[in-house]
């Protein structure tokens, strides 16, 4: 039988066009809508993939309102030879789990299930703008049953019946081989999407749209729509930078700008001025009783990631808000780190100096290196046994991609990408009770210019979080905790995904997280590959500074850096002690990354450049003029206020 290749699309508001509604969350209705761009490289994956298989049958299908049938006919006008489109009032306010749960089933629906004759591969965006989540590939992969790769920016079929994939990983890349059956997410760093076509156009404006309601699939209301959902969104603020008015250098030449930078940056720059504070009005709470809803699930569990025979520091960090969530519940709540692998009884220790009260060892020669399936299943079982009321995982690839596909075997919601994490409470109006104590979970979405509150209802309450937002907790040694061994069941079906080739590198991943200076090369620096700024970041080094060089996510794009130096929103979050942005137009999305830094110093050409409203400090010039300017301040002996680190 001819391959049938599936993408998944949603149409997204532009971020600029969305405004907040009076119940203080995001109104959508009058924004401009467009296919989300992650979702157009999927789109142009399977029409890569059709070249190889020409008798393939090329299906889109998406899940919104009605008028997601713009997008249906743009994907047709591309190449797509059906459209299909799940629209009901009753899934409205549908979650990630919910949205996973409801597509997955129209697939069913469909005749696209694990064990279906005719061979089929899901294509989907790694990501949407308006979410920034990357669940749902997970959720229809889990719910199918069928193996998946996420983060991949590159995808061809081997004739034989299986999938390669390039897949992005910290540091590095991985070469997986996927059985068909299987799902794919696509990073928009692929083949950028093709125009519609004059042809296409005309037979998209023709072609009869399949529209779906959940009756028509077989899907019941219990665990769709905002009441179905085990998570839902409580409050949306928009996210205001706190710096002060940047201070710009002054001069007819590169070398002024820079004495004018430096004389700058001895003075300390401008100071935010205090705003008065206004009177909260203080919160009336009503007369309702509390309830729990944890129904006995007690403690934390976090997962530790390996990354080349190490604890990742994402692993650690994460640590920091368990303990600190630990304390506000009180009654000795316990945290519990889960280690997964060959040999990792000797990481034990260190994650209890770190905060764990209890390590969790699964080890299994078959589980020496991570993969989605077997290792959703073994924490899955270990959540089973141990009932925690919260699981934490941090968001690299394997976290963004593990978090969701557990929290489907569980029906707990997820929240991802956290910056913020506290236990409070949820006044119910409706059922005139006060829902307490339940995680709140903080997360940037729209593009990063606002800040939501989500709440889970379903134990676990499943969160990821943000590599670089916490510290990682002070070491006690010697402190005591509890190692215990946990024996999964393993089965055969998880293992059907073979990995290829590894290649990782440290590729300054590490680096990042703890230079004091970081040079940041944007688009504007891609002319010389980088030269220029990789020159002063040696310089420095050179002159004793714990110093780094990183990228913009355009220059990962177009090839120039590895992902592993990639900052921003889906890349690394830092925090050093000056953070040099040269070329870097100063997306919202990059600033996600880099908005933590003590000072930041803007370098741009352009006068108008997003990143000055952003910075502390600001030389308006030519990239080519400036950095080696300052190349040279360096060698004799210009060090950005940094002292030297001491051998």
């Amino acid at each position: 039988m001819a391959l049938t290749i599936i993408s998944l699309i949603k149409q997204v508001p532009l971020p600029s066009e969305m405004r907040m509604g009076e119940d203080g969350l995001m109104d959508r209705t009058k924004a401009k809508s467009i296919i989300n761009i992650d979702c157009s490289f999927g789109l142009e994956a399977g029409l890569q993939l059709k070249k190889q298989y020409p008798d393939a049958r090329l299906i889109v299908c998406s899940m919104g309102p009605k008028s997601f049938e713009n997008s249906l006919r743009t994907a047709v006008s591309m190449g797509y030879d059906e459209a299909y489109l799940l629209s009901d009032r009753k899934l409205g306010g549908s979650d990630t789990y919910a949205t996973g749960l409801a597509i997955s089933t129209m697939l069913k629906h469909l005749g696209f299930t694990k064990d279906s004759k005719e061979p089929f591969i899901i294509l989907a965006g790694r990501q949407t703008s308006d979410g920034d989540t990357a669940h749902v590939p997970s959720q229809v992969a889990e719910k199918i049953g069928i193996p998946q790769a996420t983060f991949v920016e590159s995808v061809k079929a081997d004739g034989a019946g299986n999938v390669i994939a390039k897949r992005i990983i910290e540091g590095g890349y991985q070469i997986l081989k996927l059985p068909i059956p299987c799902v794919i997410s696509l990073t928009p760093t692929g083949i950028p999407p093709r125009k519609p076509s004059l042809s296409g156009a005309i037979k998209a404006r023709n072609l009869q749209i399949t529209t779906f309601g959940i009756d028509d699939i077989g899907l019941g209301t219990e665990k769709i729509g905002i009441n179905g959902s085990p998570t839902i969104v409580v409050k949306v603020v928009n996210i205001v930078s706190e710096r002060p008015p940047i201070v710009m250098s002054e001069g007819h030449n590169e070398a002024a700008l820079v004495d004018s930078l430096i004389v700058n940056l001895k003075k300390g720059g401008n100071v935010l001025e205090k705003k008065e504070k206004v009177d909260k009005k203080e919160i009336e709470y009503p007369d309702f009783p509390d309830k729990d809803f944890r129904n006995g699930a007690r403690g934390i569990l976090t997962w530790a990631e390996l990354t080349n025979g190490k604890i990742s520091r994402p692993s650690l960090e994460l640590l920091t808000p368990a303990r600190n969530l630990a304390n506000q519940l009180g009654n000795d709540t316990k945290v519990m780190t889960l280690i997964i692998g060959k040999n990792v009884k000797p990481f034990a220790q260190t994650l209890i100096e770190h905060g764990s009260d209890e390590v969790i060892i699964v080890e299994n020669e078959k589980l020496e290196e991570y993969l989605v399936m077997p290792f959703s299943s073994v924490i899955a079982q270990v959540i089973k046994e141990r009932n925690p009321e919260i699981a934490l995982f941090a968001a690299t690839t394997s976290g963004r991609e593990l978090a969701p596909r557990i929290g489907m075997k569980t029906d707990s919601g997820v929240t991802a990408d956290c910056t913020g994490l506290e236990i409070g409470e949820y006044i119910d109006k409706k059922e005139k009770v006060i829902y307490k104590p339940i995680l709140e979970s903080r997360r940037p979405t729209y593009g990063e210019s606002k800040l939501a509150t989500i709440l889970g209802f379903v134990c676990p309450q499943i969160s990821t979080a943000r590599a670089g937002t916490f510290e990682v907790p002070v070491v006690v040694e010697g402190r005591k905790g509890i190692v215990s061994y946990f024996n999964p069941v393993l089965e055969d079906k998880d293992f059907v995904v073979e990995i290829v080739k590894t290649e990782r590198g440290e590729g300054g991943l590490q680096n990042l997280f703890s230079a004091d200076i970081i040079i940041t090369g944007g688009r504007g620096t891609t002319g010389d590959n980088l030269a220029l700024i990789k020159s002063l970041a040696a310089e420095l080094k050179k002159q004793g500074v714990n110093a780094e060089w990183a990228s913009s996510r355009p220059v990962v794009d177009e090839g120039v850096a590895e992902y592993a130096r990639q900052v921003g929103q889906t890349g690394k979050t830092i925090r050093p002690k000056i953070y040099v942005a040269v070329g870097v137009s100063g997306a919202i999305q990059h600033i996600a990354g880099m908005k933590e830094s003590e000072k930041i110093i803007a370098i741009d050409h352009n006068p108008k450049a997003h990143i000055f409203n952003y910075a502390d400090f600001g030389i308006v010039g030519e990239y080519t003029d400036i950095v080696p300017e300052l190349i040279e301040r360096v060698k004799a002996g210009f060090k950005f206020g940094i002292e030297a680190k001491k051998n």
